[in-house]
């Protein structure tokens, strides 16, 4: 009876351990995939604050819980199943719904650069806050739309990195980065939108060093949001264009990627030569994006009017 005890106290620490080691397996797989999608997590905060642009303080943060909120529902709810579903059963259905998605964020980056250069890009001449809780709604829409896109990239390359691991394994994987990433993305952008309320209240402290570094964040902060409206665009441009190049490699069709590559290994022997080849990459990707964005405005103007999606022309607070 006691070597059974012992025995059986035997197996269970044998399973516990194997179920440790799954656990530690699943947390490295998750960092692996969270590490792999980094660059399009940058993209995702650096186009959402634009957003938030021109509203009431009080406003700011509910409307960034409200587009995290449908952020982790794009992914957890729409995107994860999705990905998985097609990644068991057509996996180049995935490939041609992300070309789908990179030409609507290479139309959404011309669009914008196009109204700039026209002069009337005048996304944030009237606060959201002012135009009632129907233009509200929509910009937070506006944002979970952008986001859907974004949020589909960083989910499938996090699904290319796990492809390999067991159904069950590679869903739970893929809910713990979506999760994590929504996380870091929209608390990185709430604390972007908020300091310049944390710089107001530092001026207002009796320590001349707090006030001259709160000066300092209340004056930055317009410019930062400004700089990082622009970041968003050209995200928006490089995110769309390498989606396509990508995809278009995966598709059969290897000329442009492999033109890009070419390019990267004729930087590769300068100083910095991997820095080089990476801005190479990306400027090339941002120019693909900015003339199929082109391409796809040019073919929604010729729709017949009221035939083409007019929220995306009409979309307040920094939805262009």
């Amino acid at each position: 009876m006691a070597g059974g005890l012992v025995g059986l106290f035997d197996d269970v620490a044998a399973l516990a351990k194997l179920a440790a080691s799954s656990i530690d397996d699943v947390g490295a797989a998750a960092g692996r995939a969270s590490m792999k999608a980094a660059g399009v997590v940058v993209d995702d905060a650096a186009v959402t604050p634009q957003y938030v642009q021109g509203l009431a303080a009080e406003r700011e943060l509910p409307i960034i819980k409200k587009i995290a909120r449908g952020s982790l529902l794009n992914k957890l709810a729409f995107i994860l199943p999705a990905a998985i579903l097609l990644s068991e059963i057509a996996p180049t259905l995935v490939e041609i719904i992300l070309i789908c998605g990179g030409s609507f964020l290479a139309y959404e980056g011309a669009h914008k650069i196009l109204h700039a250069l026209a002069g009337d890009d005048h996304d944030h001449d009237v606060p959201v806050a002012m135009v009632g809780p129907e233009a509200e709604a929509a910009t937070v829409t506006g944002a979970v739309r952008t986001d859907f896109i974004l949020s589909a990239e960083i989910m499938v390359i996090s699904l290319k990195e796990v492809i390999e691991e067991p159904l069950v394994t590679r869903g739970i994987i893929l809910a713990i980065v979506a999760v994590l990433i929504t996380v870091v993305v929209y608390g990185a952008v709430a604390l972007i939108v908020k300091m310049d309320d944390v710089g107001l209240r530092m001026a207002q402290s009796d320590s001349e060093s707090s006030q001259r570094t709160g000066r300092s964040l209340v004056a930055a902060m317009p410019k930062v949001l400004k700089t990082l409206s622009v970041v968003g665009t050209a995200a928006m441009l490089w995110v769309g264009g390498h989606i396509l190049l990508v995809g278009a490699e995966e598709l059969g069709w290897h000329f442009p990627y492999d033109a890009v590559h070419d390019a990267e290994y004729a930087v590769a022997d300068l100083p910095l030569g991997g820095l080089v080849g990476w801005s190479v990459n990306t400027l090339i990707s941002a120019v693909v994006g900015f003339f199929w964005g082109l391409i796809v405005v040019g073919a929604v103007a010729s729709l017949p009017k009221g035939s083409h999606p007019a929220e995306l022309d009409d979309a307040p607070a920094g939805h262009h």
